[in-house]
């Protein structure tokens, strides 16, 4: 099993700027690609960005593309989520998410997520 945990979400005006923290417990952080997706009312949940297991490679959807950052330390076990110039739609609930598949498989498959955190709230006022 592996727990994660996030923090760092909040109340931020648009263009404004959030990071958002990941920390897990339980089985090897290293072995496990990690991601973040989102969910806002009344929408799927949707992939947000994804980092392999060694931090080397990164993913994003296209609507973060060049505002968000993904990155891991694995000496923490802590993946983190940097969100500058951020926008009213960008207004969800965040997840992080843990895979034992490859760090490619998160965009493509929700199901490839084996472990989900609670979730944290951030809300972009216009």
């Amino acid at each position: 099993q592996v727990q994660l945990v996030e923090s760092g979400g909040g109340l931020v005006q648009a263009g404004g700027s959030l990071r958002l923290s990941c920390a897990a417990s339980g089985r090897t952080f290293s072995n496990y690609a990690m991601g973040w997706f989102r969910q806002a009312p009344g929408k799927e949940r949707e992939f947000v960005a994804a980092i392999s297991r060694s931090a080397r490679s990164t993913d994003y959807a296209g609507a973060v593309k060049g505002r968000f950052t993904i990155s891991r330390d694995n000496a923490k076990n802590t993946v983190y989520l940097q969100m500058n110039s951020l926008k009213p739609k960008d207004t969800a609930v965040y997840y992080c998410a843990a895979s034992g598949s490859s760090y490619t498989a998160l965009r493509m498959n929700i199901r490839a997520v084996a472990y989900w955190g609670q979730g944290t709230q951030v809300t972009v006022s216009s």
